[in-house]
């Protein structure tokens, strides 16, 4: 009787390239597992798996490149399902609390959201770049932007291995409150900010500074966890909050401002930058907290600093509100379901964002995104934090530059799109376009891109410019 050794992935991939239904496992007995795994490890049983198949595309992450590029696609003729692990749409911006959008004034479904968040008094702020939003309500809105677009979305769903047939990824497999499925489309799009899909399918990939050697301490930009809170009242809290009241100057000060409070509570900070801002009346989103040298793609590492993040931020809170004063009646509301996580995988695609293309401006005809947003690289340890808390990577002198749609389609594996921070760029310049207005234009692009490939049984490198850039001005509403 053959056991799981013996059913390949060329098995698997055979099965699931025969058509919908349910993938045949090999068959198995749990006598033959311990016997013939190696020490450390143990076999998986093979099962069937429910196969579905009803996408031309499939998008793997519903943060804000993942929901644009879902309902990019989806306005671009396509079947879409979208895949997202937490329990609402928006990613950092939800699960993660974000609340601050920076670089967002883009053609496209950047401003789209804006005018929605305006139309549902959700937005603080005039500037198009830069403002603050309420985290709930842009909950609600993706849901609907997604249902109206006839995005099939699915909450609480994880992403858990991808299979290739030859360089082409085929199949997804997932697990969630409906069990283990898998699901097959023309073209997948990887909008997990972590890089997690191309990493699965097989794709060269790097990580911060780390270079190939990835056994030790990461190299990468600390972690932080926001947290909501309500303030007795905000209006006599204007030296504290950053851009109070759409102030765009006023955010350094602030810091120093509010980082003295925290020290004059007898605590020192791990961020040397603690943030303040206003989300509504007396609502306000706390940024307080680094976590260093953890990485990402570890689960120990990731539960470790997420439990000492929430931690410092009750702390700092506590003794806030010891001072009494403007501090006194503050309150968590709720920390985030996500720690924030500034780097991550980038895969690397047919074509690499560097340092250079910062310093150089660089045009491409191609372009799916201007980047405004310069350098910021947060201190990758208390001790450089003491010192220099944002560094901008040796760029002297930035300068506006273009992403082009090359950096999202992966190098190592066919029908395989990035959009978000995992795209193909090197450490410096993803610290400039990591910030969400850029992954909302991606996103768009890399839609588009896949909802052409898909209906037309092309890759999305044989996809023509001309015909991405047509679509784009008809899917912005």
């Amino acid at each position: 009787m053959p056991t799981l050794q013996d059913f390949s992935r060329r098995h698997f991939l055979r099965a699931a390239l025969a058509g919908p239904g349910v993938l045949p496992a090999a068959a198995w007995t749990a006598e033959t597992t311990d016997a013939e795994a190696s020490e450390g490890e143990w076999d998986e049983p093979g099962q069937r798996l429910p196969l579905v198949e009803d996408a031309d595309v499939i998008v793997c992450g519903g943060g804000p490149a993942g929901t644009a590029a879902a309902v990019a696609a989806a306005r671009a003729g396509a079947r879409v399902r979208l895949m997202e692990v937490n329990g609402c749409l928006g990613g950092v911006w939800t699960a993660g609390l974000l609340t601050w959008i920076f670089d967002f004034d883009k053609p496209g479904f950047t401003r789209e959201l804006t005018r929605h968040l305006d139309q549902r008094g959700a937005r603080r702020g005039t500037s198009a770049s830069r403002f603050v939003y309420e985290p709930d309500e842009m909950k609600l809105l993706l849901e609907d932007l997604c249902a109206e677009a006839g995005v099939v979305f699915r909450l609480h769903t994880r992403l858990v291995t991808a299979y290739r047939e030859g360089r082409r990824l085929s199949t997804v497999v997932t697990e969630s409150r409906s069990g283990r499925e898998a699901w097959r489309a023309p073209v997948f799009i990887d909008t997990t900010g972590d890089g997690a899909l191309g990493a699965m399918a097989g794709c060269g990939w790097d990580l911060g500074e780390m270079g190939e050697d990835r056994s030790h301490r990461c190299e990468c930009q600390p972690l932080t966890m926001n947290a909501l809170a309500v303030v007795k009242d905000a209006t006599q809290m204007q030296p504290f909050i950053s851009f109070y009241q759409g102030d765009l100057n006023w955010h350094v000060e602030a810091t120093k401002n509010f980082k003295a409070e925290i020290q004059r509570a007898g605590i020192d900070p791990s961020y040397g930058m603690p943030t303040i801002f206003q989300v509504r009346d007396n609502i306000v989103l706390l940024m307080l907290n680094h976590e260093y040298g953890v990485r990402p793609d570890d689960e120990d590492q990731m539960t470790a600093a997420t439990v000492r993040a929430r931690r410092e931020v009750f702390e700092i809170v506590r003794g806030l509100r010891r001072l009494g004063g403007v501090w006194e009646g503050l309150q968590v509301v709720a920390t985030a379901e996500q720690i924030g996580v500034r780097d991550g995988r980038r895969i690397r695609g047919l074509y690499t964002v560097t340092k250079e293309d910062l310093s150089t401006a660089a045009r491409h005809e191609d372009a799916v995104a201007r980047v405004t947003f310069g350098v910021d690289i947060h201190a990758k340890s208390k001790a450089a934090n003491d010192q220099e808390t944002i560094g901008r990577g040796g760029v002297k002198k930035f300068t506006p530059y273009d992403i082009p749609l090359r950096a999202l389609i992966a190098r190592d594996v066919d029908g395989l799109m990035m959009a978000g921070r995992c795209i193909s760029g090197d450490f410096v310049a993803h610290a400039s376009y990591r910030v969400t207005g850029n992954a909302v234009a991606m996103g768009e692009a890399a839609g588009v891109t896949a909802a052409l490939a898909a209906k037309s049984q092309r890759l999305p490198q044989e996809v023509a410019w001309g015909e991405v850039k047509a679509m784009l001005q008809r899917v912005v509403r």
